[in-house]
């Protein structure tokens, strides 16, 4: 279930961000299960990010899965262990 979330974050919204919603309705899946069972482990891996605009996977899920990782503007997402003070 894990590779399924990742895979398809990845390959049909270019690595987010995508909503909660979107995610469950993509997965057939209920929406606490994705926050309460596959959620935590996926962040405490690395893999994920949870923004006020959605999940954003990490450079470490795409390299995981094998991807390249898509271009995105560093000036959009300064999640990825940048504060906005550096």
């Amino acid at each position: 279930m894990d590779r399924r979330y990742l895979s398809m974050v990845a390959l049909n919204y270019g690595g987010g961000p995508v909503g909660v919603e979107t995610i469950a309705a993509a997965l057939s899946e209920p929406r606490d299960a994705i926050e309460e069972i596959i959620e935590p482990f996926l962040i405490q891996r690395g893999f994920i990010q949870r923004t006020p605009r959605g999940r954003l996977l990490t450079s470490h899920a795409f390299r995981h899965l094998g991807l390249a990782e898509p271009t995105r503007d560093p000036t959009q997402f300064g999640l990825f262990g940048q504060s906005e003070d550096e």
